[in-house]
């Protein structure tokens, strides 16, 4: 019976890999099947965002994995596969994304934010050098008269004795 039991837990664990769906296209030669992987594995889905549409389960990545087998079929180029998809879904299901007014931002705002924040620590240290060189110079009057007060505050030794 115990045997039973695992054997039916075993199946059903199992059962749900046979579910699994599997993209299968088939390719005249093997120059189009090379365009295809490379053209999944640059391209990102739209739906899961960080993840390209070759290693993606979403139903929309099958779609787009689907039309990008169509378009390669009827004999296009990638370039015009790529700006199919980009004038779909935007410059987005690129992983690198051109050099233009649009995406100027994401291409050098880290670098402008990184710089800013160096120099903005470097005013900071300077400044805070400037302020703690000028604050220990004092005049000989000033330490003179600083002596003085501050040997009259402190507790009389002969009144901790007594």
């Amino acid at each position: 019976m115990k045997r039973l039991i695992l054997a039916l837990f075993g199946s059903l664990l199992l059962s749900g890999l046979t579910f699994a769906a599997i993209d299968t296209y088939e390719f005249a030669d093997q120059a189009k099947r090379e365009r295809f992987s490379t053209l999944t594995k640059e391209l990102r889905c739209p739906k899961c965002q960080n993840q390209d549409i070759a290693d993606s389960n979403a139903p929309i990545a099958t779609d787009l994995r689907r039309e990008i087998y169509r378009m390669l079929q009827e004999g296009q180029s990638d370039e015009q596969i790529v700006e199919y998809l980009v004038n779909r879904y935007g410059d987005f299901v690129r992983y690198k994304p051109p050099v233009n007014a649009r995406t100027l931002i994401l291409w050098y705002g880290p670098a402008v934010a990184l710089g800013g924040g160096a120099l903005l620590l470097l005013l900071m240290v300077i400044r805070r050098r400037r302020s703690s060189a000028t604050s220990t110079d004092l005049c000989p009057e000033e330490r003179e008269r600083l002596a003085k007060l501050l040997d009259s505050t402190s507790p009389n030794t002969n009144q901790l004795d007594k």
